[in-house]
């Protein structure tokens, strides 16, 4: 362990994650953390942290709080953290094949590490990175005919396991972070996006539905976030009843536009616009 110590010492922070993301927000980064650098925010939050292209992308040493609803995911973040190593030299003895994804996708460990192995040899060979789970909450994602360098892989996870050396990493509802966000802390929301629009297709990849009544706990959320003085940026998808629901503070409202490279088939993709809301000047 102390020669791990080490070796992280020497770690290149390269600010991105080590996972694939469908509606991952790496697009967005460079815009998010022009925002982020007009505060002097004390803290940071991200409920919904899925692929964490966001928070990588900060490169923030400030004290930070991630968290998500998807167990398995919270999990390989928490393994990361602790020991990359471990994951990589289980990782190092899957074969990246069809047979092997099938193999993986039907087995079950107990150990974290091997877990998180599974989880993130799944997610990089995957279709198009999506988590998917049928409803007895198994993953059920086809195979997708891809691979990974595991050497540029592990570079990226010992990125991320000295990013997330000060981080709490939590398994919960974005309501249950409303604790500990105070005055001057920053917030990144970024839910599931229920409406679709321009082909945008989000809404099939759920576990579980994110609600029209979930859109409006989160506006209430945001509601307690602002009266705490802390600053919120909420990505959403850009349609008339999502501004509905959060244009209710004459906060900040942008319209961006993004290439759509979820669908697979070549002949459906396009650009299509995506809402910004935030209380942080621009």
């Amino acid at each position: 362990m102390e020669l791990f110590k080490i070796f992280k010492k020497s770690v290149k922070i390269q600010g991105k994650s080590f996972l694939r993301w469908t509606g991952g927000k790496n697009w967005l980064a460079p815009t998010l953390n022009k925002l982020a650098n007009k505060t002097q925010f004390k803290r940071y939050h991200e409920p919904f942290i899925g692929g964490g292209s966001v928070f990588f992308s900060l490169k923030t040493s400030k004290t930070s709080f991630i968290s998500d609803s998807n167990k398995e995911l919270i999990n390989t973040y928490k393994a990361v953290k602790s020991n990359p190593k471990k994951i990589i030299n289980i990782l190092s003895s899957f074969e990246q094949s069809e047979e092997q994804y099938y193999f993986l996708r039907s087995k079950t460990f107990k150990n974290k590490f091997e877990k998180a192995a599974r989880f993130i040899h799944l997610n990089k060979t995957s279709f198009n990175g999506i988590y998917r789970v049928n409803v007895k909450g198994e993953y059920n994602v086809p195979y997708g005919k891809k691979g990974y360098d595991l050497d540029l892989l592990s570079g990226l996870m010992y990125s991320a396991s000295e990013q997330l050396k000060n981080v709490t990493i939590r398994e919960s509802d974005f309501k249950d972070s409303l604790s500990e966000i105070k005055d001057g802390d920053l917030v990144y929301l970024d839910p599931p996006y229920t409406i679709t629009h321009n082909n945008n297709g989000f809404i099939k990849y759920n576990e579980k539905l994110f609600s029209y009544e979930d859109q409006i706990d989160l506006c209430n959320f945001i509601r307690e976030v602002r009266l705490k003085g802390a600053y919120y940026i909420l990505s959403n998808a850009h349609h008339p009843e999502v501004e509905k629901v959060y244009n209710q503070f004459n906060d900040n409202i942008v319209s961006l536009t993004r290439a759509s490279t979820i669908s697979g088939l070549a002949k459906s993709r396009g650009k299509y616009k995506e809402y910004l809301f935030t209380n942080i000047e621009i």
